[in-house]
């Protein structure tokens, strides 16, 4: 088959805007409708990329961005749940219904779906649940489908070690909750590669993915470790699972959720995989890549103020 054109759903997103990198790079037009076009600005630099204004939850305004591409993937999704459209159930259920009526309607074949690794109707939160049901939809509906299943993914721009990294930098101890829960962290640009190579991959259609990068890590160890490549390192007090819950259930009454009920849930199962990498990608290991960015010596007011501390000013 061939793929000249690729709608990408949530490509203003972090995992979104690497994918839309790597596909600009081999030559593929790319449409990426938002409500925000400013959110994806940096997109608008991309020759082959084009940013269209539009609200996917509306099923007209999807079916015009959806008529002329070759190709779609969906990568929307929340980890807080909220109401309306950033409820559960409607970006992971109701948004993926819309979108495979609209490729449907236009006769595009193709559809790259993002879930989540213990995504099923058995798992222990709402968030994976409702995942677990966009899996069922998708296999079901007759497209030639790809899905992709993985642990946290990280990256320079992720909310992952990056709020790790703050809340170091502004406590002089963490008390965390779920210190034991396992991840198996996968760089976004080892995803982004995947979803891109998988694109005209026939032997991919009807699979799913599960992405995981090279080792295990604790919730604690991946903390530590946030605290020892930015130089902020704190004392990590865990708690045990009780304190956890309410810890969750306190923190989920703030206006910014950091932590909310339904994710000490996901925590309950491990994020790790039993598999290798698809597609001949070779991950990267978490301590390769991130102190690039977390490191102290390479966020750019750290350089200025050591020129001026050099400098005598």
């Amino acid at each position: 088959m061939e793929i000249t054109t690729v709608c990408v759903i949530g490509g203003g997103g972090f995992v979104g805007r690497h994918i839309c990198h790597q596909l600009a790079a081999r030559g593929y037009r790319v449409c990426v409708p938002t409500r925000d076009p400013e959110r994806a600005k940096q997109l608008i630099l991309l020759p082959t990329v084009e940013v269209v204004a539009a609200d996917v939850h509306d099923a007209a305004a999807l079916s015009r961005v959806v008529r002329g591409a070759d190709a779609v993937i969906n990568l929307v999704g929340v980890l807080h749940e909220g109401r309306g459209r950033a409820s559960f159930r409607e970006a992971h259920v109701g948004l993926p219904r819309k979108i495979i009526a609209a490729c449907k309607q236009h006769g595009v074949r193709r559809l790259l779906h993002m879930s989540a690794l213990n995504a099923g109707a058995g798992a222990p939160s709402a968030y994976l649940r409702s995942k677990g049901e966009a899996e069922a939809i998708a296999r079901e509906s007759g497209l030639e489908v790809t899905l992709f299943r993985p642990s946290v993914v990280f990256g320079r721009d992720d909310t992952f070690l990056n709020l790790f990294a703050m809340l170091l930098k502004l406590l002089p101890v963490v008390v965390l909750a779920s210190p034991n829960a396992r991840f198996q962290p996968v760089f976004v640009e080892d995803v982004a590669a995947a979803f891109v190579k998988s694109l005209e991959d026939i032997g991919s259609f009807g699979k799913s993915y599960d992405l995981c990068g090279p080792r295990v890590y604790t919730l604690r160890e991946l903390v530590e470790f946030a605290g020892i490549a930015t130089g902020h390192a704190r004392p990590v007090v865990g708690l045990n699972d009780t304190l956890s819950y309410w810890q969750a259930f306190a923190m989920e009454l703030l206006p910014v959720k950091l932590l909310t009920r339904d994710n000490y849930y996901s925590m309950k199962v491990d994020s790790v995989c039993n598999c290798d990498f698809p597609f001949g990608i070779r991950p990267a290991a978490l301590e390769a890549v991130a102190p690039l960015w977390l490191r102290p010596e390479t966020l750019p007011r750290t350089r200025y103020q050591r020129f001026r501390n050099r400098a005598g000013r």
